[in-house]
């Protein structure tokens, strides 16, 4: 990562970072859905982490998890959703995203999180060990091709006692993200 750039870092949000935040996620998906469901989210406090990309200062990258809810979760599993990944389209194929997803799996594991599930690129997110959320008995709420929602345990049987539908927050289903 360093012969890439200058100055690579990953902090967490702070609130002089909102606009920049949102700005980044409209560029990287070309459209106000997934901005505007982040901004969402935080302002009704459905954030559990939310972490940028800085690249020589400049904020070039954010992801975003927010809690999920499963339609049987018989050991009260804590799980959140992985949504979104946005990298600015000029930082894009360079190793932000990587870096966000491998920092934001130790602040999971830090803040005792079981699991998490991502709707996304069956090609891209298995590389940091998300596999068919299928395999764990898990769903999504939404007419997806099952390779692309995808889970992930943060601890040994981190998804055990888990089954059926993996529900987000209302907010995706009012933004129709």
């Amino acid at each position: 990562m360093s012969d890439m750039f200058s100055s690579l870092s990953i902090r967490s949000e702070k609130p002089s970072d909102l606009y920049t935040i949102h700005n980044v996620n409209l560029q990287a998906f070309g459209g106000e859905a997934e901005a505007n469901l982040v901004d969402l989210l935080r302002q009704r406090h459905a954030d559990m982490i939310s972490l940028v990309a800085e690249v020589d200062g400049q904020v070039a990258g954010h992801i975003f998890y927010s809690p999920v809810t499963v339609e049987t979760n018989l050991l009260k599993k804590n799980l959140l959703g992985l949504a979104p990944l946005a990298v600015l389209p000029a930082f894009q194929n360079r190793g932000i995203g990587k870096a966000l997803i491998l920092a934001s799996f130790e602040v999971c594991r830090s803040l005792d999180v079981d699991g998490a599930v991502v709707l996304g690129s069956p090609v891209y997110y298995p590389r940091f060990g998300f596999s068919t959320a299928a395999n764990y008995g898990l769903s999504c709420v939404y007419p997806v091709p099952p390779e692309d929602f995808m889970a992930i345990a943060f601890k040994p049987n981190g998804l055990e006692g888990c089954s059926g539908t993996v529900n987000y927050h209302p907010t995706f289903t009012e933004l129709n993200v």
